[in-house]
């Protein structure tokens, strides 16, 4: 099992950056495409709620192409990411901004994750230095993503985790079953609020 004193360059990170489909909420094939359809993985809004106890900046980082697609427009994706910042801060947790990029695979931007833009945004915008964050993802993009901007990054097996597992059997960064339990490694002795 996975201790907290196995990743001692943990101590520095302040920023968790979340992918959100298949690690905060559950993915589909077919995208979430209404706030009916976003329905948190167990225990995710708990995972945020410890991380917020414990210092710790949160903000999504997501790629959202189904919008580039056609299949929602912007006001719908609003009103799915109102009820996760709502379900979010009824568990004790906070979301302090999500960043999406609304490209398709093939346009070419520099925002959709593999590439970083989503990354450099944040920091931008919030003057953090990207080697103290953590990206927490389901997918191979999300690593280098993560890995483009020196940033640290962990896999989770919820969503695309397992398959991306079984193309990268050994991805050389840690790997956990789900974010709570991910949240309980990097919050261990570290909760300075109490959770509701």
């Amino acid at each position: 099992m996975t201790k907290a004193n196995d990743f001692p360059e943990y101590e520095a990170i302040h920023t968790i950056l979340l992918d959100r489909d298949g690690v905060i909420n559950e993915d589909s094939p077919e995208f979430i495409k209404s706030p009916e359809e976003w329905c948190p993985i167990p225990g995710s809004l708990e995972a945020i709620a410890r991380l917020t106890a414990s210092g710790f900046r949160v903000v999504v980082i997501s790629n959202q192409s189904g919008l580039a697609r056609g299949l929602l427009d912007l006001k719908t994706l609003k009103a799915i990411h109102g009820k996760m910042l709502k379900a979010v801060a009824q568990a004790g947790g906070r979301i302090e901004a999500i960043y999406y990029c609304p490209h398709s695979p093939g346009d070419e931007c520099q925002c959709r994750k593999p590439n970083p833009g989503l990354l450099l945004q944040f920091a931008a915008d919030f003057k953090a230095d990207l080697r103290r964050t953590l990206l927490i993802g389901d997918s191979w993009r999300d690593v280098e993503a993560a890995q483009a901007v020196e940033a640290h990054a962990i896999l989770v097996k919820t969503g695309k985790g397992r398959m991306t597992l079984r193309q990268h059997p050994h991805p050389g960064i840690p790997v956990f079953d789900n974010l709570y339990q991910a949240s309980n490694v990097l919050t261990k002795n570290k909760i300075t609020q109490p959770i509701p």
